[in-house]
């Protein structure tokens, strides 16, 4: 319409469908005249490229990235009441896990740059009680895995990567997922790599840890009606795999085309930056972002800056995010834990201060041009 805005979406999964219509309807096709709903050659055909993708031996398809991180700490043993150090920052879906597997959560603070866990910090709150480490690769930007190594050796720590928003990320040449003891991703409909519903992946080196979350994910089942343990019914079925597998064949162009997006905004937003106005997220040296999501941060100048920036975005048709506005410290879910305001500084600062920018494979650069601009003259106003 004449004078009407064009509306440019924070995400858009239907993208991806439009894009890859014709593969993804035979796919489903082939699902729904085999008869094999649960189980059977997709999944296993999925689970075998994945893990092909991230360089690890075994990948296990769950029902989703919360049953990833749950079965995982279950599966390498996570005793009752043990502790398992994690960010504040990030979803919830990370310390429900936690708290499912039996384990008790303990956060450490994040570094200023990258938004993961500040291994200075993970030291320091270690105890004789600390039975693992989630790092969260928050935003697609792997954590500092080397960091951990060493304290994780040391203390003979099971690490559990949450590369729920990683999918593609990579560390010294080594993908996310295949960083720790086990990697576990999401595959929501808005992820890098997402389905069309719910779904999740545990990927690992460690044959036994794979055995287990198999038995996990089916009600404990070793083989049909011989059940070696209590479990779960956290199976990924067939239609979703046949999806996915689809889209994993896309992943690397989808994540360049990020990549791409990523690039334009730093480059048409640097001179805000060096005003002063707002700050660029950061790809550290050997580390390679999957830029799920663009993260700046929008100072504040005086209470509210950042939603009246974002509110006028919003006016333009442009939408935006906040990932994530409350840190998990500060949730009523959590008032138990008695962390009060204060308590980890970094954390509480990205919660106030971090804006998410429009970011997926189909954005146009006509689009993240308006992006920029738009924001360029909401950051001046504001």
């Amino acid at each position: 319409m004449t004078g009407e805005k064009e509306r440019v979406p924070a995400l858009d999964p239907s993208a991806e469908y439009a894009a890859a219509r014709g593969e993804i309807d035979a796919a489903v096709a082939r699902v729904l005249a085999s008869g094999r709903y649960v189980g059977g050659p997709e999944i296993e055909g999925l689970e075998a490229e994945f893990a092909a993708f991230c360089g690890v031996a075994h990948a296990v398809a769950v029902s989703t990235g919360t049953d990833a991180l749950r079965f995982a700490l279950i599966a390498a043993d996570l005793k009752a009441g043990a502790e398992v150090i994690t960010s504040p920052f990030t979803f919830i879906g990370t310390t429900e896990a936690i708290h499912q597997a039996g384990g008790r959560t303990v956060f450490a603070d994040i570094v200023e740059d990258t938004f993961a866990l500040d291994p200075v910090k993970v030291r320091a709150a270690v105890t004789s009680r600390t039975a693992a480490l989630m790092p969260v690769h928050l935003y697609g930007h792997p954590a500092d895995m080397a960091a951990f190594e060493p304290l994780a050796r040391e203390r003979r720590l099971i690490v559990v990567e949450d590369a729920c928003q990683a999918h593609g990320a990579a560390l010294g040449g080594r993908m996310a997922g295949a960083l720790g003891t086990a990697g576990c991703f999401s595959f929501y409909p808005t992820k890098n790599l997402g389905a069309c519903g719910e779904g999740g992946m545990v990927t690992t080196d460690e044959a036994h840890l794979a055995a287990r979350v198999r038995r996990l994910r089916d009600h404990g089942q070793s083989e049909k009606y011989r059940h070696a343990e209590e479990g779960y019914n956290g199976r990924l079925d067939a239609v979703q795999a046949a999806i996915l597998r689809v889209k994993l064949r896309h992943l690397p162009a989808w994540n360049a085309r990020r990549r791409a997006i990523a690039a334009l905004y730093s480059d048409r937003l640097s001179r805000l930056e060096q005003r002063g106005l707002l700050r660029l997220p950061v790809e550290r040296p050997g580390a390679r972002h999957a830029w799920h999501l663009y993260a700046v941060r929008v100072p504040p100048g005086r209470p509210g800056r950042r939603d009246a920036v974002r509110e006028r975005l919003a006016a333009q048709g442009i939408e935006t995010g906040i990932h994530y506005p409350v840190p998990l410290h500060r949730q009523p879910a959590y008032e138990a834990m008695r962390l009060q305001e204060g308590s980890f500084p970094e954390s509480e600062r990205a919660a106030r201060e971090v804006l998410t920018l429009p970011m997926h494979a189909h954005l146009e650069d006509r689009q993240a041009e308006r992006v920029t601009q738009a924001l360029g003259a909401a950051l001046e106003a504001a």
